[in-house]
């Protein structure tokens, strides 16, 4: 792999997710359309003892080497392919699959983006503003932050970061800085749109909003969520499963109206409210405390 790498990513709420999931069963086929490095899959596999055929998906091809190592030992149980969630449709047709018993979707961002050098996801890191969770597309962070008008900025700042208080102060610091070429760039102008009291008070760091917010943006994320849940349904078997976890209130929103405006007709909600972590897994993985579950059944 090019990129250096040393922190492993933890996939979080395995055993909620697996509880919805699978419902005890120890057969079937499912999807994870956000495979990262293949933890929830593994988990799968696991829980079945190897029975179940699991297809996995991940757009970014290099986090996708790092899953197809992880998951060796279970070659024969396991198809992988290079795709968007969006396209779960392709791999299904490839696998030669109709329908399956499971859908899994694990929205975060994950730890081989936000630490792997030369990805551009955090502000930790000074490396060109990139933030793309497939290489192959063309926008950038820096093509968002270069040439969306300030009213743009504010507004996504303030949707998608929920930047409250100074999404406009934030998006007029960016355009007078322009070009901004790196996430230092990024950074800084961030920080001069804050006042220190602000920056010093926040229980994460200040940048970590607005890096999201243009993160969202760039991969068209929430677009993405609603349109593949929306599709999801027609591929179910009766009484198959759509699990998703969310870190934002955005996306959790969306899940909780999809699931909602299909309950009647398609969808059996098992999930009233969203299922958070155990406070012994935030304890572990700070990460995972941002993170909501919900999930429906096939009817």
């Amino acid at each position: 792999m090019s990129r250096q790498y040393d922190e492993r990513h933890r996939s979080v709420m395995i055993h909620e997710a697996l509880h919805y999931l699978l419902g005890g069963r120890l057969t079937g086929t499912y999807i994870d359309c956000t495979a990262g490095e293949g933890g929830h899959i593994r988990a799968m596999l696991e829980a079945t003892e190897g029975q179940a055929k699991i297809i996995g998906l991940d757009v970014d091809s290099e986090v996708l080497n790092i899953a197809e190592q992880n998951l060796k030992d279970y070659r024969e149980s396991v198809e992988l392919f290079n795709l968007s969630y969006v396209d779960f449709e392709i791999a299904l047709r490839q696998a030669g699959v109709e329908k399956v018993d499971g859908f899994l979707l694990d929205v975060g961002v994950s730890t081989f983006q936000l630490k792997a050098k030369g990805r551009g996801f955090s502000y930790e890191l000074d490396e060109p503003l990139d933030m793309r969770m497939n290489l192959s597309q063309k926008r950038t962070a820096a093509d968002v932050v270069n040439s969306y008008r300030e009213d743009e900025l504010s507004r996504i700042i303030f949707e998608f970061g929920d930047e409250k208080r100074f999404a406009r102060k934030i998006a007029r610091s960016i355009v007078s800085r322009r070009p901004l070429f790196t996430t230092k760039d990024l950074h800084d102008a961030i920080k001069a749109a804050i006042p220190p009291a602000e920056r010093y008070k926040r229980r994460r760091h200040f940048a970590t909003k607005t890096f999201q917010a243009v993160r969202i943006e760039v991969n068209q994320e929430l677009e993405n969520i609603e349109s593949t849940l929306r599709k999801i349904p027609g591929f179910l078997n009766q009484g198959g499963r759509i699990v998703i976890i969310s870190f934002h209130s955005l996306e959790d929103g969306i899940a909780k109206r999809v699931f909602r405006e299909k309950s009647e007709s398609e969808l059996k909600i098992l999930t009233k409210k969203p299922v958070q972590p155990s406070k012994e897994e935030v304890e572990l993985n700070l990460r995972a405390r941002s993170a909501r579950l919900r999930a429906a059944e096939r009817i």
